[in-house]
């Protein structure tokens, strides 16, 4: 009947998720800019630490995981889409 099994269908599924972004200081900045929110206000949307987003900010190190997936979508979607 044209069914696939489920392990092809996350293959194809994964395969059609667009990539996520990378996210450096500038673009974090800029992203937190446009949104107008603190670093402080953007760790507790990101679940993550003030210091976190400092670095993220400052280059010492760079989002990864679920945190990369949140800025993407924030950018996508704005602060409405995670609170």
């Amino acid at each position: 009947m044209g069914f696939i099994d489920k392990r092809k269908m996350r293959k194809f599924d994964a395969l059609c998720l667009d990539p996520i972004p990378q996210y450096d200081g500038k673009r974090i900045r800029a992203l937190r800019d446009h949104l107008q929110v603190s670093q402080a206000v953007l760790a507790a949307v990101l679940n993550t630490s003030l210091s976190t987003v400092r670095k993220w900010e400052v280059g010492d190190k760079h989002p990864s995981g679920p945190s990369l997936k949140l800025l993407s979508l924030l950018d996508r979607k704005g602060l409405e889409a995670v609170i």
